[in-house]
């Protein structure tokens, strides 16, 4: 039972941090189009599929030894196929709250893999919390 309790703090926590990753994230790209209130956006869906990092703590246990660029590209694999599956989902029922079809590295308008090195980045930040 409480490893159960310890999974579902892990998920809220890694909802919301996802959640705070993503509002900081869209509100500094609206520099980009010379916005300057900062505004940022994000969905009640992805409160689900960011709290779903919390299901990496057996893989960042196993990895905990290796090499931090192996790490990296594991998990960058995992947020990937994350990032793929949920959104088929999503977009089936009409529900995706992104659409990477304009960007030039996209696959399928789900995933971009010009946005490898940020995932990288937030998959050794997510393990330091699943761990």
């Amino acid at each position: 039972m409480h490893t159960f309790f310890m999974m579902r703090k892990k998920f809220v926590v890694c909802g919301v941090v996802g959640w705070c990753m993503e509002i900081i994230f869209t509100g500094l790209g609206s520099l980009r189009k010379n916005e300057h209130k900062l505004t940022a956006h994000t969905s009640i869906w992805m409160f689900p599929i960011y709290g779903m990092a919390c299901f990496l703590a057996p893989l960042c246990r196993l990895l905990r030894k290796r090499n931090f660029l192996i790490r990296g590209i594991v998990y960058t694999c995992c947020i990937f196929t994350g990032e793929f599956l949920s959104g088929s989902f999503l977009r089936r029922h009409g529900a995706c709250p992104w659409d990477y079809s304009h960007a030039k590295h996209n696959i399928n308008g789900l995933i971009r893999l010009d946005y490898a090195p940020l995932w990288f980045v937030a998959g050794l930040f997510f393990e330091k919390i699943v761990e």
